[in-house]
């Protein structure tokens, strides 16, 4: 009897030893992973810079009601647009959208260049919000381009963001003599730094000079648009433009072959180019870099229906790297094109520190009628980057178990095995002794 009661008393002893070991175990967890360093976050970082700004200025005039565009109305081909637009506006820009002719029918000239209004205001954007304001409008009135364009200008006042219009319209004016072109040109002469940039919906050729020169008032573009693709596709470019830092081209001159083409780091740059010429320039790539190329030539007067144009990396002695190309039938005002092209690293010390010249040709196949003339070229912008190769060792040496809650989840797993195997030992001792 007396021996059962020590037993008792002994397996006692080792339950609560073996408790206190897990409970010690999961405290020691605890502790490290609250010691453990959290992850660096910036602290006393640069002030956050105000979110870029951005107002579509939608025609909603009369004419809007033509069915030219795709089988569509034009207005249903800018409802279809938008929607595509505003699911992919970045998180980062603020956007708005404001009106002209959407409201007024009738014949009054003074009402109708006064009906523009702001739709949605510019700010974070709830994209149902503004998908449901698009979905109730109606071709309706006039089209007071300039009224429009003061007001949104107005919306757009007060702070040092990036700010844009993006005006899409199918015709000019009808509210002379406040023309839209010298709006243009008062805004840009305040200093505010506002670009407008026009899309013309099947224009005219009154259209088209009018929308081209309120653009280029504010350094702005203009585009014209045949399909409903090419509408969506080019004000999502836009808009995501507005958060990208404001570069004025370098004018240069590309050469007849690589040899004597000029060398161009990384930077935005413009040239002229004939109808039917290459042109070269020059870009030192090192290894481990990869260089990112792009081009665009505007058709700046009547072309033939069918048109290209191409850039080709080439190496010194003429072995082409990579090409890209795009081509096209039919009115145009803008063509584009880019490659890419990573150079790999080396492990030799002196070929690493070595760059490659690679030669880029531009190319176009743009060819007018009798009497157009040729002189000067066609403008043509040319983009040129050169950025470090992803460093892979250093992405998947980022991820461990060394930081914050993982070493906390990973030590608290340890603590609770440990305590159990300590228990079990405990229990085997037990055993063993009882036996003997």
């Amino acid at each position: 009897m007396a021996l059962r009661r020590r037993l008792t008393t002994i397996r006692r002893m080792i339950t609560r030893k073996r408790l206190a070991a897990g409970a010690w175990a999961l405290l020691a967890a605890l502790v490290a992973g609250l010691a453990a360093p959290a992850p660096a976050t910036a602290a006393d970082g640069p002030a956050a810079k105000e979110p870029p700004k951005v107002e579509l200025v939608l025609d909603v005039s009369g004419s809007m009601r033509t069915r030219d565009i795709d089988g569509q109305s034009r207005m249903a081909a800018a409802k279809q647009a938008f929607n595509e637009v505003l699911d992919a506006v970045p998180d980062d820009v603020e956007l708005g959208i404001r009106t002209l002719g959407a409201d007024y029918p009738g014949e009054d000239r003074e009402r109708g260049c006064k009906d523009t209004r702001q739709l949605y205001p510019v700010g974070p954007l709830d994209r149902t919000e503004a998908k449901t304001a698009v979905a109730t409008l109606a071709p309706t009135g006039w089209t007071p381009i300039g009224p429009a364009l003061l007001g949104a200008a107005d919306d757009l006042t007060g702070g040092d963001a990036t700010r844009r219009i993006v005006l899409i319209t199918d015709g000019e004016d009808t509210c002379a003599p406040l023309d839209p072109c010298e709006v243009a040109r008062e805004i840009a002469a305040k200093g505010i730094h506002l670009v407008i940039d026009t899309l013309g919906l099947v224009p005219d050729a009154k259209t088209r000079a009018q929308l081209r020169c309120i653009a280029e008032a504010t350094g702005g573009t203009y585009t014209s648009v045949q399909h409903t693709e090419e509408l969506s596709g080019r004000v999502s470019q836009l808009v995501e433009r507005a958060a990208d830092p404001v570069v004025t081209p370098v004018p240069l001159e590309g050469a007849a072959r690589c040899a004597d083409a000029p060398v161009l780091t990384p930077g935005l740059y413009t040239d002229r180019e004939a109808f039917g010429e290459h042109r070269w320039y020059r870009v030192d790539v090192r290894p481990g870099q990869e260089l990112r190329a792009s081009v665009s030539i505007a058709a700046d007067r009547p072309v033939d229906r069918d048109y290209g144009v191409l850039m080709r990396a080439v190496t010194v002695h003429g072995r082409e790297i990579v090409r890209g190309s795009e081509a096209g039938d039919g009115r145009t005002d803008l063509i584009s094109t880019g490659l890419r092209y990573p150079k790999a690293p080396s492990d030799d010390d002196v070929e690493a520190s070595a760059a490659e010249v690679v030669c880029l040709q531009v190319s176009n196949s743009f060819s007018a009628a009798p009497g157009v003339p040729s002189e000067p070229g066609l403008p043509l912008e040319l983009t040129v980057d050169v950025v470090d190769a992803p460093d892979e060792a250093a992405d998947v040496a980022s991820f461990g178990l060394g930081r914050g809650w993982w070493l906390l989840g990973l030590l608290v797993v340890v603590g609770f095995a440990a305590g159990l195997l300590w228990g079990w030992v405990s229990r085997w001792r037990v055993a063993v002794w009882r036996t003997n």
